[in-house]
């Protein structure tokens, strides 16, 4: 998956794909133009799904993009919703048609997406010059971007994440969508889907029909999840906990159904502007133990123990803890973990942008995680 910091813009409709090639007109981004990659499998709340050799398509926005580098230009295509008088049997739906986006407007969703204006040269001189450490990791692993994500779809994307592996999470929220969400359009035969509102996942028949879908227990976190927000928050109340404290945020986040510090930090830190936010499982425990010495008592990652390694490291790396945490914690030469068996990876390969060449920290061709 590649972006760069040169951007060109499109809108069509979804019958255009099949005429031809949509008409297309170019600008330029602020900012110096970087090649970026994402991580080796689909992002969870992303989803983006590689629609062609080195295109990705994918919901942002409420929209399907498909995105393409050439050279170093970003190509982009926003595909309006389905026509709401086509066909009942062509549609299968009858969605409101999307207002055509602006060039501005799609410049500042991608920009606040990929969150393009944080400037990342002097966060890594910062970080390399506090911890050697990460200075050797950081040769492989130039540039990684942080995803700024709809809280609302982060949340629930991370509750999906409870003792689970990245193949069968993708799924489980991609059902998701088809089952609740508003359907957009449909792209080579592939339907895509709008993220679910908080009411569709508030029906009374909702954990049940999740259920079915096969999210076991994690149905009764979704929709007591959902209810709760609805109830309390509502999704306003939820995207302002951007300007709240990172502690109010967190507390709020961990007083859900299903809903523990772990997912509380990632949505956090991937959707709630709290890029100190450093979340932990026993990977980055681990890490934190043999690499860095930090001394914890016991032999599992307890709430003090938990609260420990990240003030740990937010008092090394500083205020964007999380961001540095992105590039560190990845195990040598690889960008995830390497046995397939190992389930939720906290943040690498879902919700960063692994920017630059990564030739140094790929793995082999053939490898099952090969980026």
């Amino acid at each position: 998956m590649l972006f760069v910091g040169v951007c060109a813009w499109t809108w069509c409709s979804p019958r255009d794909r099949a005429s031809g090639e949509p008409a297309r007109a170019s600008r330029v981004c602020p900012g110096p133009a970087r090649r970026v990659r994402a991580g080796p499998d689909p992002p969870v709340c992303g989803r983006w799904w590689e629609s062609s050799p080195g295109a990705w398509t994918g919901v942002l926005g409420g929209r399907v993009w498909t995105l393409r580098q050439d050279g170093d230009r970003l190509w982009y295509t926003v595909y309006g919703e389905e026509d709401e008088h086509e066909e009942e049997e062509e549609r299968d739906g009858c969605p409101a048609k999307a207002a055509k986006l602006n060039a501005a407007e799609t410049e500042r969703i991608l920009r606040d997406y990929f969150q393009l204006d944080v400037g990342l040269s002097a966060l890594y001189h910062a970080w390399g010059a506090a911890d050697p450490l990460f200075r050797k990791v950081a040769n492989d692993f130039p540039g990684v971007r942080v995803l700024r994500q709809d809280p609302v779809e982060c949340l629930f994307s991370f509750i999906c994440t409870s003792n689970n592996h990245i193949s069968r999470i993708t799924a489980m929220i991609e059902r998701l969508c088809q089952a609740f969400g508003r359907r957009l359009c449909c792209l080579d035969s592939r339907p895509f889907h709008a993220f679910p509102s908080l009411s569709a996942l508030t029906g009374a028949d909702a954990e049940a029909r999740l259920r079915a879908l096969g999210f076991g227990y994690r149905a009764k976190f979704v929709s007591g999840s959902a209810r709760a927000i609805a109830e309390g928050l509502g999704p306003e109340g939820l995207c302002q906990l951007r300007s709240a404290p990172y502690a109010e945020a967190r507390r709020v986040l961990c007083a859900l159904p299903g809903v523990g510090a772990k997912v509380a930090d990632c949505v956090c830190l991937l959707s709630l502007d709290k890029a100190e936010a450093v979340p932990v499982d026993t990977h980055v425990w681990q890490i934190a133990r043999q690499r860095y010495g930090v001394a914890l008592g016991g032999k599992s990652l307890t709430p003090r123990a938990y609260q420990e390694i990240g003030d740990f490291f937010r008092e090394l790396w500083g205020p964007r803890a999380g961001w540095a945490q992105a590039v560190s914690t990845p195990l040598p030469g690889t960008l995830v973990p390497p046995t397939p068996s190992y389930t939720h990876p906290i943040i690498s390969p879902f919700q960063v942008l692994f920017c630059a060449d990564l030739r140094k920290g790929q793995k082999p061709a053939g490898s099952q995680h090969q980026a």
